[in-house]
């Protein structure tokens, strides 16, 4: 797997809350069997280029099934032969982030 993308997809028609709408997308990523992570403004997943744009375009039909108006939003980071790149890259901050000195208050 070499590419993962951060999607963000609600319609802007229905409402304060869309975590419903939200939640239908989420399943289908889910059913695609691939990694994925939720977060509070959006839903990595990895895979493969054609597989993650499969993915998008079955979270907009979904939505589009009864909405009139969607917000997406997608960012795409690909790296030839980068695999396990969700859990690789926060541990890569992470382990970086331990080795950073804290400020010097006293100057």
């Amino acid at each position: 797997m070499s590419t993962i993308i951060e999607l963000t997809i609600f319609p802007t028609d229905k409402g304060d809350s869309v975590s419903p709408y939200v939640a239908r997308a989420l399943k289908v990523i889910q059913n695609s069997g691939l990694p994925y992570e939720l977060n509070p403004m959006g839903t990595c997943v990895e895979g493969e280029w054609d597989a993650l744009m499969s993915v998008v375009h079955r979270c907009f039909e979904e939505l589009r099934e009864d909405c009139d108006r969607i917000y997406l939003m997608m960012k795409a980071d690909y790296r030839k032969h980068r695999a396990s790149g969700l859990r690789g890259k926060v541990i890569s901050v992470q382990t970086r982030l331990a080795a950073v000195e804290p400020p010097d208050e006293t100057a």
